[in-house]
């Protein structure tokens, strides 16, 4: 348990580390926005465009993110997304009609967004709402750039993480693979010491057998020789 709390520990530490590292060694991701006008479904709208230099699919899941929280979302083709009768309170306390249309590369993303305050009227640059809109999407890019630089440091932690458990893992098998070549090596010294006395006595035995065997020899041509000379007594 304590050292599942402190991997965790170290995580969120190693994240905000390189997130500060980020911050030092890399200059400000650079963001604009600018009024546009972009076709969404065939029909042109006023609206205003946000070009942010962050991963693509990644832009594209945290607005679309956002716009839930607007209210009921349809997507389309071609990157297309509306909300009708969101609920923004940064811009309105009316209901607005919210139509966008996102371009995304491995790189960057572009996102277009156009406001309807009602009857096809749209914010546009002189409105008040024109700024509280580039006002959002530059909250919007910030906190995407800060959420893309958890992920990246996330995704480097999770890497250093699993390096980490390969090469933990791998030391505990060399540990394991020492204490049993260990052992085999107190097991042969301990079969070379029995195979040493085991030879010593079958030395000792061979010796004493052939000792045996030459005084037996002896007896046996002694046995031999009285056994003939029995014989010989014997009539003709």
């Amino acid at each position: 348990m304590k050292t599942q709390v402190f991997k965790s520990f170290l995580h969120v530490l190693i994240c905000w580390g390189l997130i500060g590292f980020a911050f030092v060694a890399q200059p400000v991701l650079a963001q604009t926005v600018t009024s546009a006008t972009e076709k969404v479904d065939q029909i042109s709208l006023m609206g205003l465009t946000l070009n942010l230099p962050i991963d693509g699919k990644f832009v594209e899941k945290e607005w679309e993110t956002q716009l839930k929280s607007y209210g009921k979302l349809t997507t389309g083709r071609s990157g297309v997304y509306k909300v009708p009768a969101a609920n923004i309170p940064a811009l309105s306390n009316e209901p607005l009609n919210v139509a966008s249309k996102v371009s995304t590369d491995k790189n960057k993303a572009t996102i277009f967004v156009a406001v309807d305050k009602g009857n096809a009227d749209y914010a546009k640059p002189g409105d008040a709402m024109y700024t509280q809109v580039e006002t959002l999407l530059k909250d919007f890019a910030e906190r995407t750039r800060l959420n893309y630089d958890i992920k990246l440091a996330d995704d480097t932690f999770n890497e250093a993480q699993k390096k980490q458990d390969k090469l933990t893992k791998q030391s505990e098998k060399l540990v394991r693979d020492l204490e049993r070549n260990k052992k085999e090596k107190d097991n042969l010294v301990k079969k070379m010491d029995e195979n040493g006395r085991e030879l010593e006595q079958l030395t000792r035995d061979t010796e004493t057998n052939k000792n045996d065997l030459a005084s037996s020899l002896k007896d046996l041509e002694t046995k031999k020789q009285a056994l003939e000379a029995a014989r010989a007594k014997l009539p003709k």
